[in-house]
């Protein structure tokens, strides 16, 4: 999206909101923290002086400071998935997200083997938790949490508790569904800002109906079945209200009740129905898979402000892990991003 499309959304959003200068809550940053680091350890090959992969570390800290410098937020949070995060969604549906990435190297030219580059992710990982203690920006993690329940957590409560406006990173089709009138969504695959109105352009679906949209057709990449023989085109044909008006999944399935012997969909959908409910509930970031206990830590975790900016321990990282191939102005980038976020903390 280019500038002028994005900056007619920060005009938009923050109609009516709060000075920044006085409100470190008024534009919240939620990036989903693997997904980000996974796909710029894909496709930045980066080694540095002594052989040493680095493009997810480096590559990462290059995006928030894009992203930074784009959406210009008073907020930071970067959310990692936690200790056994998929326990709750294995307990619904035990192939939930099996199989991935298991014998597939990203990296040919860097690694020998997945466990060599398994390592290097891991090691990045935990060099990359070092780096943002030294930034202005809030870390967190629940053991047994996925992130996306944290973030589709975060991007309610801030609104209500804070007018906030929430920016959403990831490439991760799932949290399209939690697009409205005080969330966006941003996708670095397609560098895309998606709007209300963005996802009816691309999806031609209505936001509201998004995620019985994706029950229906289901998440190959998380093993998440959909209908057989219905895909994309049919779906809109079967079910048009989709992107007419904004209806219920217990209005749907009681449509497909009353024309079950009109086609097979239909009968596949009725005879379903306990797994499709299944599949929902899965994907429903509308109601994060977290019990109260973990709903009071993040509400009281947003009160908290984040780290101070430590430009000494940042650069003291830097040097240790030669990232001079990838960020060759790292005071530059400190000053102009970090130093502006640094203001907004309270």
């Amino acid at each position: 999206m280019i500038n002028k499309e994005l900056l007619n959304i920060l005009n938009s959003m923050d109609e009516g909101a709060e000075s920044p200068e006085f409100n470190p809550y008024e534009r919240v940053l939620l990036i989903d923290g693997l997904n980000l680091f996974f796909r710029n350890f894909a496709v930045m090959n980066y080694v540095n002086e002594s052989g040493v992969h680095i493009g997810g570390l480096g590559g990462f800290i290059r995006s928030l400071n894009f992203l930074i410098k784009q959406i210009q937020p008073t907020s930071v949070y970067v959310v990692f998935d936690g200790v056994g995060s998929s326990v709750n969604r294995k307990n619904l549906l035990p192939e939930y997200k099996s199989g991935r990435n298991v014998s597939r190297i990203t990296n040919w030219d860097s690694f020998e083997s997945v466990e060599d580059e398994y390592d290097s992710k891991i090691d990045q990982i935990v060099r990359l938790i070092h780096y943002l203690k030294c930034l202005p920006v809030k870390t967190l993690s629940l053991d047994k949490v996925e992130a996306d329940d944290v973030i589709a957590y975060l991007s309610d409560i801030l609104p209500k508790k804070h007018n906030s406006k929430c920016f959403i990173v990831s490439n991760d089709k799932d949290f399209i569904q939690l697009v409205n009138d005080n969330v966006v969504v941003f996708r670095p695959a397609e560098k895309e800002f998606y709007t209300k109105s963005l996802v009816k352009k691309n999806f031609g679906v209505l936001v509201e109906n998004f995620i019985i949209y994706k029950t229906l057709l289901g998440d190959q990449s998380d093993k998440v079945e959909g209908v057989k023989g219905l895909g994309v085109k049919g779906i809109f044909k079967r079910f048009p209200e989709l992107s007419e008006r904004h209806i219920t999944f217990r209005e749907l399935l009681d449509t497909c009740a009353s024309k079950y012997k009109e086609h097979v969909i239909y009968s596949r959908i009725v005879f379903e129905i306990e797994r499709l409910e299944r599949n929902y509930r899965i994907m429903d970031l509308a109601n994060p898979l977290m019990d109260q206990y973990e709903k009071e830590y993040l509400e009281e975790e947003i009160e908290i402000p984040p780290p101070t900016l430590n430009i000494e321990g940042f650069l003291l990282l830097y040097n240790e892990d030669g990232l001079n191939k990838m960020i060759k102005n790292p005071e530059f980038i400190l000053n102009e991003s970090f130093k502006f976020l640094n203001s907004f903390k309270k």
